[in-house]
């Protein structure tokens, strides 16, 4: 009885701080970082009436690569397996694609009546941005599994349901492809449901990884016979721009180590070069439109002061994309427009969501003064003292505050460019920023990044 009524304290102090987060309040203490994220999200950025009363029919979707139907119908298999069990709790198991389209449906008769009167069934959208925080759009947006409880779902209509789900992402690009997610109404879900999604992510991701490592392999084999044929400075990097294979010129170009292939995506050389990413997804754009397309742009290596001239090569097996060859010094193929060359433009981020203990902060940009990567987390040197950012992705927070002033300076640190006070020079020419922040903090500038830098702060 004693833990019916903890239970029942917790479900209202959390309605509480949505009503008052709702209602515009910013502080709301005592809710889950993940879910004080997703509502902010959903307050902010998507805009999501919280008193929608079911989901919106999704939107048709342009094709989708073929290892995406195998992720599927392995999902699919996995969750039908489940459904059995779910279903005997009054639960249901749904699978829905990267654009939180549920697909398919499993469970308990009369708990899918109740999930069909809020539109929760095949075709219909459950992103974030259609109905806000969620057990599968929010994992969408999340790195991990989700747990959604109660009146922690953003839509007052959906405070009945408990929710968990688990995105499987490619392995190249992370980017999702798929959610596994299990829903039980006006009950607890099972104890083993959180071993059952994570189960059903791994096995899937394995064949992902190993269709990875293929298509590396096939990248390598590519680039050799390319290299045979040519005198240019050459790389292979896959579709998110990572580097599969270089030779020694193109190696020194990109800060990688030159001749050693990197067939595993989780082992592939990381070059930092933001331009680099952008075109090699402008590749992947452009290759599903066109198999016969090339493309040339300009792009700012590590040891040089000028941005070099490159030429980009989609490189396919089977007709599917799988990475391009760069070669170094060359403009053949058709430019890159200047609007592709930023990797997936994002407005101008109005706050920036950080955590302290059990509390969420909002900051302005202008208060951050550099955000720094350790291990798995990114803090932040705020006006505040120092922050845990809501972003566990170095990568991610510097594309969000690219337009905002900020530039990274070294792969451990994004800087506010306004909030520098001085420029130290070493003495074998390397440069230390010193920040305007409470402690005066200096910020090493790497080799690789010092052109940028001394491009932006004119020097």
């Amino acid at each position: 009885m004693r833990d019916v009524h903890r239970l029942e304290s917790a479900s209202g102090s959390v309605l509480a701080a949505w009503e008052r987060f709702v209602q515009g309040e910013d502080q709301i203490p005592g809710i889950r970082p993940l879910v004080a994220i997703s509502w902010h999200r959903c307050r902010e950025q998507y805009r999501v009436d919280p008193h929608l009363t079911n989901a919106p029919a999704a939107v048709a979707e342009p094709g989708h690569p073929p290892e995406h139907d195998v992720v599927f119908a392995e999902l699919g298999f996995r969750a039908a397996s489940i459904a059995h069990e779910v279903g005997n709790l009054g639960g249901v198991v749904t699978i829905t694609d990267a654009t939180g389209r549920i697909l398919a449906e499993w469970g308990d008769q009369a708990t899918l009546a109740h999930a069909s009167s809020a539109n929760l069934a095949p075709w219909f959208c459950w992103s974030e941005y259609a109905v806000g925080t969620n057990g599968m759009g929010t994992a969408l947006e999340a790195h991990g599994p989700v747990l959604i409880r109660g009146a922690e779902h953003w839509c007052q209509a959906f405070h009945s349901w408990v929710c968990a789900g688990i995105a499987v992402r490619d392995v190249v690009t992370r980017e999702p492809i798929a959610v596994l997610n299990i829903s039980c109404w006006r009950s607890q879900l099972p104890a083993s449901a959180g071993g059952w999604l994570a189960n059903a992510a791994t096995m899937t991701q394995y064949r992902l990884k190993r269709h990875a490592r293929d298509s590396g392999a096939e990248l390598v084999a590519a680039y050799t016979q390319a290299r045979s044929r040519s005198t240019a400075a050459l790389a292979a990097v896959d579709t998110a721009g990572k580097v599969v294979i270089a030779d020694d010129v193109a190696g020194t170009l990109l800060g990688v180590p030159a001749s050693t292939p990197a067939i595993d995506p989780t082992l592939r050389w990381n070059p930092g070069l933001p331009e680099l990413i952008a075109a090699a997804r402008h590749a992947s754009r452009q290759a599903a439109r066109d198999p016969d397309w090339v493309g040339s742009t300009r792009i700012t290596t590590h040891l040089a002061d000028e941005p070099t001239p490159i030429s980009i090569r989609p490189v396919y097996s089977f007709g599917h994309l799988i990475g391009n060859l760069v070669s170094f010094g060359a403009s053949d193929g058709a430019p890159l427009p200047d609007a592709e060359r930023s990797a997936h433009p994002r407005p101008r981020p109005h706050r920036l969501v950080a955590t302290r203990d059990n509390r969420t902060v909002l900051l302005r940009p202008r208060e951050v003064s550099f955000a720094e990567s350790q291990g798995n987390d990114v803090w932040l040197a705020t006006d505040q003292g120092r922050l845990r950012a809501a972003s566990s992705s170095l990568d991610r927070l510097d594309g969000e505050l690219a337009d905002a002033g900020f530039l990274r300076v070294h792969r451990r640190y994004v800087v506010n460019l306004s909030r520098i006070r001085e420029i130290e020079r070493g003495g074998k020419g390397e440069l230390s920023l010193v920040m305007d922040d409470q402690t005066d903090e200096m910020v090493p500038v790497s080799r690789r990044n010092a052109p940028a830098v001394r491009r932006a702060l004119d020097i």
